[in-house]
């Protein structure tokens, strides 16, 4: 059986105002886990994910990475951060929140070179990733130039160059066209083939059987309502309907029509 990466017990979360964000999740991921978070929007998806980076913590309960306590005080030692930003990667919903940088070259190169990279290394890696993402035409270009599918792309490269164990990815083919995200989705493939640890946040129900062997889904409770194996979940369309993930769309037809689930 893995190593479990991640250990949360009861945790609950709530933002300035007392405003619940996750309420008493209990879950485990364990080294090359494929992860699946779905729930309607609000639901606490993208901020489970922040706690997972370690971008905020937990208000009452536990939460445990690599057999230690993630806490605001444990992170703020350098050499625990470091060790931390160098084993998890983020992939934000907005690319523009990661794309800072006069040019994507720059962008791409910040995190192994923050990290303490060498400079040989990172260029290798560098080529390598762009490669991968097939964007060797965009290096030069300012990010704002990009589109929706290339500045994702863009976020992805600057994430798996640091070479990360584990990663998590907000919302990853929102937005897409169909072969934008065929592209990701095999990214993320080879990925976990790789032995990386990958969890997703998605409202793309058709991609979650592709990415993922588990699936967590969040109510608006903000608490987790069902897991289960995702073709479990995805084929229990009353449950899907009932917590707002699918809906019946009427096609018609000149003096026809026909009811299907979206």
């Amino acid at each position: 059986m893995a190593e479990p990466i991640y250990t949360l017990k009861n945790v609950s979360y709530a933002y300035p105002g007392s405003i619940s964000a996750l309420h008493q999740i209990n879950l485990e991921i364990a080294q090359g886990d494929r992860v699946a978070i779905i729930g309607a929007n609000g639901t606490g998806k993208s901020t489970l994910l922040a706690l997972l980076d370690a971008l905020i913590f937990a208000d009452t309960g536990t939460m445990h990475a690599w057999g230690k306590e993630l806490t605001e005080r444990g992170m703020n030692d350098a050499l625990v951060q470091k060790d931390f930003r160098t084993k998890v990667g983020y992939v934000f919903q907005n690319p523009d929140i990661q794309l800072f940088c006069p040019t994507v070259k720059e962008d791409i190169l910040f995190g192994p070179l923050q990290l303490g990279v060498p400079k040989e290394e990172s260029i290798r890696r560098f080529e390598a990733v762009v490669e991968q993402m097939r964007i060797q035409h965009l290096v030069e270009r300012s990010p704002y130039q990009l589109s929706i599918g290339e500045k994702k792309k863009v976020a992805i490269a600057s994430v798996l160059i640091i070479e990360p164990d584990v990663l998590l990815l907000d919302e990853p083919t929102a937005g897409l066209d169909p072969q934008t995200t065929r592209d990701i989705i095999g990214v993320l493939y080879q990925a976990h083939k790789s032995g990386k640890t990958v969890v997703m946040a998605s409202h793309d129900l058709h991609i979650v059987e592709e990415i993922a062997d588990i699936v967590y889904v969040f109510g608006e409770q903000k608490t987790i309502i069902r897991s289960g194996k995702p073709e479990e979940i995805l084929t229990d369309f009353a449950f899907l309907q009932s917590h707002n993930l699918i809906h019946t769309h009427v096609h018609r037809h000149l003096h026809t029509s026909h009811v299907h689930s979206h």
